[in-house]
């Protein structure tokens, strides 16, 4: 009868150590978004997701809120730059907005979020985003039998790119 005592004892301890352990890991905050269930767009390059929502909470005034994600990158992307603009239907910027992600690095699988306000002129056929961000990719400098000889790059290559007309409702759906 003690024997199963202490059995049931060590079990319930043991319990309780995960149930502590598991609740310090997820820092007792709500669990995270998985982001297309929140967001109507996306965009990928090779490093990082963006996904967002296009709102006008009032006349001439454009909102363009989301998360940027590393979702399979070992390196961390770095100083992730969004700039939002209107063009016309010329193909004029005639509005623009700069903004830049929460979190200066994005780890494997963690998101930052981002938010811009643009102030519109009335003129705008679709809306644009420009992002960039430093990235080193570490991987494809490996050498195949060794080293080379050659000293690491210090500085991470600066990668740029363009998503046309952001906010509109058929293009670039998450979902």
């Amino acid at each position: 009868m003690s024997f199963r005592f202490l059995t049931l004892v060590l079990f319930v301890v043991t319990l309780q150590a995960c149930g502590a352990m598991a609740g310090s890991r997820s820092g007792g905050g709500q669990p995270s978004v998985y982001p297309p269930d929140v967001y109507a767009h996306r965009v990928a390059s090779s490093h990082v997701v963006l996904y967002w929502n296009c709102a006008r909470p009032e006349p001439n005034l454009l909102r363009f809120e989301g998360v940027a994600q590393n979702p399979w990158s070992p390196q961390e992307v770095r100083f992730l730059e969004l700039e939002l603009v209107g063009v016309d239907g010329r193909d004029r910027v005639v509005a623009e907005a700069r903004g830049a992600v929460q979190d200066i690095l994005i780890h494997t699988n963690q998101t930052s979020p981002f938010r811009m306000d643009l102030r519109t002129a009335g003129s705008e056929a679709r809306f644009d985003l420009y992002y960039q961000y430093r990235f080193s990719d570490v991987e494809m400098e490996a050498g195949l039998a060794g080293p080379s000889g050659r000293a690491p790059r210090l500085f991470a290559q600066l990668q740029r790119h363009l998503a046309r007309d952001v906010c509109a409702e058929t293009k670039h759906r998450s979902r």
